[in-house]
């Protein structure tokens, strides 16, 4: 009988270890897919600022400072220290919810940099959130460990295509702001998961 209980625990520390080894690769995954995509986000914008004239540059770089973003309607922590404080299940939410916001704008940012080698398939772009919303849900999934989803914001009605209607290739302004946003939010996903991988150690330190 004793030799029974401590094949039964053993088989379940392995199984336990299994899943942690997994999650690990999932996190370091997609802490690699959302670093490719900040990098992406910066060489879209700076590509585009070095397509403007130098007037244009200096006028739109005013711009943004005081432009609104639609995943500001996201409730997300506000600076270093909240974030810190955050629980991982918390950031991986935020994290879910930033991603999917730009599923739909991200084929008008394709369109924004259709004359860049940046993004050479127009559908690049959107598979990459797509499959890093996946993964990240996988995160959540496996952070609940069984339990119900109990976040109220999985649904969250965001006025996304109506923010995005009047995206035009023409509209110099608001192809500024749409790819200062698209970075902006790629950074903040970036911090969140590698905070939320720090807390899966229980380090209550996961300095920024």
């Amino acid at each position: 009988l004793l030799l029974v209980l401590l094949s039964v625990v053993l088989v379940s520390l392995l199984v336990n270890q299994g899943r942690a080894s997994d999650n690990q690769r999932l996190f370091n995954n997609a802490v690699i897919r959302v670093q490719h995509l900040h990098q992406l986000a910066a060489k879209m914008i700076n590509d585009f600022e070095d397509s403007l004239l130098p007037e244009e540059r200096r006028q739109l770089s005013k711009i943004f400072p005081l432009s609104f973003c639609n995943s500001d309607y996201i409730e997300a922590p506000a600076g270093k220290d909240e974030t810190q404080k955050s629980s991982m299940l918390k950031l991986l939410r935020i994290s879910f919810h930033l991603i999917e916001s730009w599923e739909f704008p991200s084929q008008s940012l394709s369109g924004t940099v259709s004359n860049s080698l940046t993004v050479g398939n127009p559908n690049q772009l959107t598979e990459k959130l797509a499959d890093l919303k996946m993964g990240i849900s996988v995160l959540i999934q496996a952070c609940l460990d069984g339990q119900p989803n109990m976040d109220d914001n999985d649904s969250l009605p965001l006025p996304f295509e109506d923010f995005y209607l009047t995206m035009g290739e023409n509209n110099l302004r608001e192809s500024f702001r749409l790819l200062a946003c698209f970075k902006k939010d790629m950074h903040k996903v970036e911090t969140y998961l590698r905070v939320a991988n720090c807390r899966r150690s229980l380090d209550s330190n996961c300095t920024l």
